[in-house]
This record gives C-alpha cells, sequence and structure tokens, in this order.
C-alpha cells in the first residue's frame, strides 16, 4: 500500500511538532510504503534538518510556507479575469459565511494553478484587496469584518496567501498515484489532500491530536490590534475546517474532546474514530514497575513552562500544603521554557516560600525547587517522575495531556484540573480539581500525601490503563485497520482503478527492456497492458505508463500459447 503522510511545521523535520507519533506510525508499518509531503514553517526548522527515515519511505517532498514563493508568473488577462471570479466566490464564503461559495471559489483556484501556475502575485494584487473589501462590505458580511480598514484588508491578504500556497505546489502528479493520503494535523497541512481527494479520488484521512481551528483562537486570543483581520482570518480557519470535514473519508480525533469540536464544525460521527496517540512504555518501564514509590512527602510537576499552566496557582496551592505537611516538598522539572514566566514563578516562590535554616549558620533551603529535564538529578523524563509520589498538572488549557500519560505509565497517583481531555485520559485512576481553585488542588494532594496506601493503588491503576490505551502498538494497530477500511470501500478514482491494480513493480524506475530470459512477443510485461490469462501476466499486473514495451504490440489473444510463470524483474527503489 502506497501512504501519503502530510505534515505542516512537522515530520520529518527534527524540530517538528507531530514529529514523533508520525515516525512511531511509519516505523510501524514496514510493509507499506511511505511518501512524505511536508509544510516547513521557518528557516530555522528546515536548518536543524531531519530524522533518519527507514527504508520504506520512498519520497519525500518539501516546500515552505515562510519564504516568498513568487515564480515571477504574470497572468494573461482572460486568467486574471478568471482569477478574479473564483477568488471572489472564495472570500464571499469567508465573509458570509456560505460553504458552497467558499468551496467553488478554492477548488477553481486549484486549478487555475494547476493550469497556469502560483498564485503568488495573483493573491497579493490590488484585485484581491478590492475583492476583500467589497466582500466585507456586502450584505450578509458577518458585522466582525464590516469595520475592515485597508491595513485589515492588507494583512488578511498576507495571511491568506501564505496558508493558500499548497494550491501551487508540484505535488499532485505523484499525489494523486498513492492509495491513502493521510494529513497528520486539519488546517493548511490537510490541503494537498483535500486537493488530491478532490482531483484524483484519492481517500483522505485526517488525524487531529490538537484541532487546528483551536489552536488557531488561542494563539490569536490576546490580539487586539487588527480585530477586523483577526475576524476575517479566523472565517477563513472555519470555512477550511468545514470543508476539510465534509469531505474527508475518514477522521482520527486524538480525544474526545477533539471529536466534540470537529463534530461543532460539521463532521459526521460515522466517520469518526478516536485513536489515542501512541507512546514509547518502554521508556517509563524501569520506574512504573520499582517497587519504590518516589519520596512520599514530594509533588512533581513536568511540562513546559508557560501561562497557560498556570503554576501561579500550584504555588499558591502548595502553600496550603506546606502549611498543613511542614515536611511536604515541590518539584518542577521544565521541558522547555516561555521567556519571562520562570523568573515570574521563582520570584513568587521566594515570596511564598522564605529559605528555611535549621540554625543560624546554616544555609537555608527552599521546599519549591525548579529543574530542568537533562540536569544531574533528572536525566530522563522518568527520572523527573519517580521523584515524587504524587504528580500535578495544573493547567488551565490542556488538549491531550501528554505528561499525565507518561505520569501514569510510571505508575503515579495524579492530581489534576479538569481541562481539555483529562477526565477522558484519567479515567477514574486520578483525582480531579477545578481550574484555577488553589484550595481544591492542595486538598486533592494533601489527601494523596497523607494517604500512601491510595496512592500507590491509583498509581497501579494509571499505568495499568496507560499501558492498554496510549501505547505505540494500539496506535499503529489502529491506523493499519483504517488504512484497509479506506480501500475496502472501492475507488473514488476517476479512471475507476482499483486499489493495488499496479504493484511495486510497476513503477520500476528508468527504462524497462525485455529481459533476455523473457519469453518470445505476447508474453510478459512486454506485451503490453492486457490482461487474463492470455497475456502472459499475473491477473491485475499493469506495467508503469509512460513505459514502452520493447517488443512491440501484442500479436491476437487467440494464437498466444498457455504462458508459464515469469519472474518479474526487480530494481533498486530511489527516494
Amino acid at each position: 500500500m502506497r501512504i501519503g503522510l502530510l505534515t505542516e511545521g512537522g515530520y520529518p523535520y527534527a524540530a517538528g511538532e507531530a514529529r514523533l507519533w508520525c515516525d512511531r506510525l511509519v516505523r510501524g508499518l514496514p510493509q507499506h510504503e511511505f511518501e512524505l509531503y511536508a509544510l516547513s514553517r521557518s528557516a530555522e526548522q528546515e536548518e536543524r534538518g531531519r530524522v533518519d527515515l527507514p527504508g520504506h519511505v520512498t519520497r519525500v517532498r518539501t516546500a515552505p510556507l515562510w519564504a516568498p514563493a513568487d515564480d515571477g508568473r504574470s497572468y494573461s488577462r482572460r486568467e486574471r479575469r478568471r482569477f478574479a471570479e473564483c477568488f471572489k466566490d472564495l472570500v464571499r464564503g469567508i465573509c458570509a459565511g456560505e460553504a458552497g461559495d467558499f468551496a467553488a471559489g478554492l477548488y477553481g483556484l486549484a486549478e487555475l494553478a494547476g493550469e497556469q501556475g502560483g498564485l503568488y502575485a495573483a493573491l497579493r494584487s490590488e484585485t484581491a484587496v478590492r475583492a476583500v473589501e467589497s466582500a466585507c462590505r456586502a450584505p450578509g458580511a458577518s458585522r466582525a469584518v464590516q469595520a475592515a480598514q485597508v491595513p485589515d484588508l492588507l494583512d488578511f491578504v498576507d495571511e491568506l496567501e501564505r496558508a493558500l500556497r499548497p494550491l501551487s505546489l508540484d505535488w499532485y502528479g505523484e499525489l494523486g498515484e498513492v492509495d491513502v493520503c493521510h494529513a497528520a494535523a486539519g488546517g493548511v497541512a490537510a490541503l494537498p489532500g483535500l486537493l488530491a481527494k478532490r482531483f484524483f479520488g484519492v481517500p483522505l484521512l485526517v488525524t487531529e491530536y490538537g484541532v487546528q481551528l483551536r489552536a488557531h483562537y488561542l494563539e490569536h486570543a490576546e490580539d487586539t490590534t487588527r480585530p477586523a483581520a483577526r475576524a476575517l482570518l479566523a472565517a477563513f480557519h472555519i470555512r477550511l475546517a468545514g470543508e476539510i470535514y465534509a469531505e474527508a473519508d475518514f477522521l482520527t480525533p486524538g480525544n474526545a474532546h477533539a471529536r466534540r469540536w470537529q463534530e461543532r464544525c460539521g463532521a459526521t460521527r460515522d466517520r469518526l474514530r478516536t485513536v489515542y496517540p501512541g507512546m514509547e512504555a518502554d521508556r517509563f518501564a524501569t520506574v512504573g514497575e520499582a517497587a519504590d514509590c518516589g519520596d512520599p512527602d514530594t509533588l512533581v510537576w513536568v511540562g513546559r513552562m508557560e501561562p497557560a499552566k498556570d503554576l501561579i496557582a500550584l504555588l499558591h496551592a502548595f502553600a496550603e500544603v506546606r502549611r498543613a505537611e511542614p515536611g511536604a516538598r515541590l518539584r518542577i522539572f521544565a521541558t522547555a521554557v516561555a521567556p519571562g514566566y520562570l523568573a515570574d514563578c521563582r520570584s513568587l516562590a521566594a515570596q511564598l516560600f522564605p529559605d528555611e535554616a535549621a540554625d543560624a549558620v546554616t544555609v537555608g533551603e527552599n521546599p519549591v525547587t525548579f529543574e530542568e529535564i537533562g540536569g544531574p538529578e533528572a536525566p530522563s523524563p522518568a527520572d523527573a517522575y519517580g521523584a515524587g509520589r504524587v504528580v500535578v498538572l495544573s493547567s488551565v488549557i490542556e488538549g491531550f495531556p501528554i505528561t499525565l500519560a507518561e505520569a501514569m505509565f510510571c505508575g503515579r497517583a495524579t492530581v489534576s484540573t479538569d481541562v481539555g481531555a483529562v477526565c477522558e485520559v484519567i479515567g477514574g485512576t486520578g483525582l480531579v480539581v477545578p481550574p484555577r481553585n488553589p484550595r481544591a488542588l492542595a486538598d486533592a494532594c494533601l489527601s494523596l500525601l497523607r494517604d500512601p496506601a491510595r496512592a500507590q493503588r491509583l498509581g497501579a491503576a494509571a499505568r495499568a490503563r496507560a499501558l492498554e490505551l496510549f501505547t505505540v502498538e494500539q496506535n499503529v494497530a489502529a491506523f493499519q485497520d483504517i488504512y484497509l477500511q479506506l480501500l475496502a470501500r472501492g475507488s473514488a478514482r476517476p479512471d475507476g482503478e482499483i486499489p493495488f491494480a499496479r504493484p511495486p513493480e510497476a513503477r520500476v524506475p528508468g527504462h524497462w527492456t525485455t529481459p533476455t530470459w523473457a519469453p518470445g512477443p505476447g508474453l510478459g510485461p512486454a506485451s503490453g497492458p492486457a490482461s487474463g490469462p492470455a497475456s502472459g501476466l499475473v491477473p491485475g499486473l499493469v506495467p508503469a505508463s509512460g513505459l514502452v514495451p520493447a517488443s512491440g504490440p501484442a500479436p491476437a489473444p487467440a494464437s498466444v500459447p498457455t504462458p508459464t510463470p515469469v519472474p518479474t524483474p526487480t530494481s533498486e527503489a530511489t527516494v
């Protein structure tokens, strides 16, 4: 099976967001061919290089979303008129919420780009800006976009051109030949798969462990400089998400929280299946299977230090814990740090917990420590989770809580805030409290610190749940099953080609001549694309398109004797 894996800002780049689960998926299915189509987000991401790819990755195509994409192509008057008509449909759908107009404009622009070249100059032209302005002022436009001024229009056109760059790529001759397109995210990453589905009938699978529409809202939540431009861009992403969810053959959200977002945007339940992220349980086996449950008086927090994790509330909650249990400690392990946030947290910890000393000459120690994964006391995440008996998550915003699942693999009892997919991940094996409630967080932590037997039981139950639901094996098996389901539904290709009609050996690169050991005319690959017993080919074996048989046209089937099995020529695959 040939699978086209679509990513944006992720695999195969070493700094990619979805690098880990994509790499585990590809390596877990060595029986299939994978072709990677990756959109990069920055020059820094490309400079940091790519991960080593396994041998069954046969093609890698990349394109930047950050660099100028002007190909120097200028449209003729007829082409400009065609662009204007399609673009008006697109922005009318964006501003007025008409899904039909949006789809017509999107696919019309894709056809124009495929026939005449890139859309860079056209999308940044005065014609495009005036079309957006007219759509904002037209009856039926939402109130949020009606107040758009020229700076708002220019900002939106600039962002729109970047988002629509996949329409102008030269990928589709190859992407249209794969058996399944698998988008590792929604939004812009799924655009190439949407076009392959539209123009070539390739089944489209979209996986979202973090809903791109939700991520867009969170990213621009505090941007108040240009509200009209923000409203236009949000409307575009809403229309794009709706089109992807409507056209995708199958959607695999990573949790029920993401699933609810997809259903609200138009996805139907018969095309939805929750597939949890696959994580390497072996990394945490040593800690999870150890008899020692860590320091019984220590609370552990692990994650990226940023405002969404609400470490301020955690520090205030620990102040309550400290008053009730003077021997308690809090160890904070950072995997990454948002600028300035670490300093704020250190300052608050110094105010809440002055350094304590046993006497007048001893150096004081703070019960709260800030450490990094990879340090001498915690060289790996497993060591960080193993430092205490209870792991705390204090977030106010969360999707799928990876650190919580890792703590479960380590057999640790957990105290978490009720955000995102936390309750779904915990499933009754930990304590859950409301977010932004330090008192409730402190009470839950105290209940586990004071009852070690209960903490141990919850930790054992958490590890059993994690091993059942969140391993790499269950993730790979789920996608293998979905790939086969998509092929079993039949082909939607315009030419009616059935799955597996072209086996891998029918795509041998280079010039294909008749081997010296092959039978005479009328037998073997040299006889052309005829099928059936008289052709000398295994039923369904069709030579690659564009290859000229060296032995000329095949004679009439009636004159061909019964064939004997013919060896298949092979060639080393190239990436």
